[in-house]
């Protein structure tokens, strides 16, 4: 028993050295090899175009945007912001974007929003926009990584909640 676990842990070494490198010749061909993966990882992190980069669609930014409007107190809802979200509505589906406009995205880290609100009668209409701007500014920061420039609330109309 004891000699099969001492030639099993030394074949296990011999696996673990060959693995290493340690036999002539290996660790020549596995040091450019790493060399080279270090190398191109650097320029990756470098590179801001490169692989690694992350973009957040303005139909998922929309979405984010949307939800977190919906999150102020004294929104009822969104407000159809074109004719083709208007049908939408007439024909019953709903979308938690609608009301949302994203415009210029010309770099994928920055944007500005206009977003049409129905807020419930009663409330004060100013506050309620303010509101709706800093929890738009920070769920677009927070979860999409996009800093978003101007922010504009459109209240396009008041309902009972």
């Amino acid at each position: 028993m004891k000699g099969e676990d001492e030639q099993r842990r030394a074949g296990e070494a011999q696996v673990g050295k060959a693995e290493a490198g340690s036999e002539p010749g290996a660790g020549d061909k596995a040091k450019p090899a790493a060399k080279g993966a270090r190398g191109r990882s650097a320029r990756k992190a470098a590179d801001p175009g490169g692989v690694d980069r992350i973009v957040v669609t303005d139909a998922a930014l929309a979405k984010i945007v949307g939800l977190s409007a919906h999150e102020v107190p004294g929104v009822v809802g969104m407000a159809p912001a074109s004719l083709g979200e208007g049908i939408r509505r007439i024909l019953g589906t709903r979308q938690v974007d609608e009301g949302v406009v994203i415009a210029n995205r010309e770099r994928p880290d920055e944007a500005d929003v206009d977003i049409h609100v129905v807020v419930a009668y009663g409330v004060n209409i100013p506050v309620v926009a303010d509101s709706v701007r800093e929890r738009v500014r920070y769920a677009a920061q927070t979860y999409a990584g996009v800093k978003l420039g101007k922010v504009r609330v459109h209240v396009a109309g008041v309902s009972r909640a």
